[in-house]
């Protein structure tokens, strides 16, 4: 992410209509990414709670948004204070901004800047619900998402993007998110679980997903949002790092992909749908702090070492008896934390920086600074999060009731279901089913007889 910097007036950039345009698409993908993660973790869960999947996600557009505008943008990109968090009072409902104002050393309104990073803070909270399917009150998780971005995404923003972030000014390379994203969202995830616990009937009862198209749509558009997420990181179209960020994209992907494919087949003997779809995720989320600063070959090695990896992490669950639903830790945490330090590798010092990975003659010196990011971060959110579910627990209850949790989520909560099939298009007429003929010489088939399609 290309932060604030300061500029002489005699060197002030003007307004680029491309680049504002160019960003304000960019945003518009990256808000997509959103209903996308909808409807990939919605697709996952069993029938019973496919609409409270989906609204775990679509609700943060709507309470984020609010916050972001009232004070959440002052808090992650306003003036530093202490290196920890940053304050403006011209951000605070976004009123002291100027139409034409433009964000420090860029060509774009300071009002495109705060929308670009708005979808960025919508989609961080959104990543954890997978981790809880089944299981949450709806009113819970919305105070959790409130307090959460409120004391540590805001914060962890300014750190690692804020001019004056104590990582930033370390040296910590994050390009669009690995830390402040998606190590952010799944050590959340793993604070949060180890909370309010396992599901009803986990390691038991079989909870496959219930709808792979609806996972394969959603993948399929969180990868054409990743997009603007990542190309878009640059707040800019001018000097090639952007488009190196877009291929490099696509390339971890596809590695990923293909690496945990290989692994299915290999382990299970099959390729998956699931599989596919959670390798192409891993690889995203791997190359989201790397793509800026590595090449493409370094891209596809990231991409191909987080599908494998990513695959064998979602495993642990099992192993340590956490529930992570929908394997929030183990593609976002696990793949979020191999993408940021993979940085100290593979980066080659000639795209967005001068900073060399160990490959490329630079030491151990950028390792060991996206070590410390990685740390920080994970440690953070882990610690701050467990301790926020745990005063939501202890005072209006973070989990719905064992029976209510059984007969299903989305009617306890919504008063409402993903499928009707009793109604019209189900196959309900409305009347009783006449009587199966009785089988004859000429009518061989009956009830119990199988029809050939």
């Amino acid at each position: 992410m290309a932060p604030a910097v300061t500029t002489l007036a005699a060197d002030a950039p003007a307004l680029s209509a491309a680049n504002t345009g160019f960003m304000l698409i960019c945003s518009a993908l990256v808000m997509l990414m959103t209903p996308a993660l909808a409807f990939f973790y919605g697709g996952m869960v069993r029938v019973k709670s496919t609409l409270n999947m989906l609204m775990m996600s679509f609700i943060s557009l709507g309470i984020v948004t609010v916050l972001w505008v009232l004070y959440g943008f002052s808090v992650a990109f306003g003036t530093d204070i202490g290196s920890v968090v940053g304050w403006s009072t011209d951000y605070l409902g976004l009123s002291g901004i100027g139409v034409t104002e433009l964000w420090d050393g860029y060509t774009i309104p300071v009002y495109v800047f705060a929308v670009f990073q708005l979808m960025f803070a919508v989609l961080t909270p959104a990543l954890i619900s997978g981790a809880l399917a089944d299981r949450v009150k709806f009113t819970a998780w919305a105070l959790f998402v409130t307090l959460w971005v409120t004391v540590v995404y805001f914060p962890v923003a300014h750190w690692v993007w804020g001019a004056g972030g104590w990582l930033f000014e370390m040296g910590v390379i994050d390009f669009a998110g690995g830390t402040a994203v998606h190590i952010n969202a799944g050590a959340a995830a793993l604070g949060v679980i180890l909370v309010i616990g396992k599901r009803v009937g986990f390691k038991k009862d079989p909870m496959r997903p219930h709808s792979l198209p609806l996972v394969m749509l959603g993948a399929g558009l969180l990868w054409f949002g990743w997009f603007g997420f990542n190309a878009g990181s640059w707040l800019g179209n001018d000097d090639g790092v952007g488009a190196v960020m877009f291929v490099n994209t696509q390339v971890a992907t596809g590695a990923a992909m293909l690496a945990w494919l290989a692994y299915e087949k290999l382990r299970h003997g099959a390729f998956t749908t699931l599989g596919a779809a959670s390798g192409a995720v891993a690889g995203l989320v791997a190359i989201t702090p790397a793509g800026g600063s590595c090449s493409p070959l370094g891209a596809l090695a990231i991409g191909a070492i987080a599908g494998l990896v990513c695959a064998l992490a979602v495993g642990l669950k099992y192993r340590f008896g956490y529930d992570d639903s929908l394997d929030v830790v183990g593609v976002h945490l696990v793949g979020g934390v191999i993408g940021s330090l993979l940085v100290g590798l593979f980066a080659t010092g000639g795209v967005q920086s001068d900073a060399k990975g160990l490959f490329y003659g630079g030491g151990l010196e950028q390792l060991g600074k996206q070590a410390v990011g990685v740390g920080a971060v994970l440690a953070y959110s882990l610690v701050v999060s467990a301790l926020l579910a745990l005063a939501i627990d202890r005072t209006m209850g973070m989990r719905v009731d064992e029976d209510d949790e059984v007969s299903g989520i989305d009617q306890v909560e919504h008063a409402e279901t993903a499928y009707d099939f009793s109604g019209a298009g189900g196959g309900a007429s409305g009347r009783k089913p006449e009587a199966p003929a009785p089988a004859t010489a000429e009518n061989p088939r009956s009830k119990n007889q199988k029809v050939d399609a």
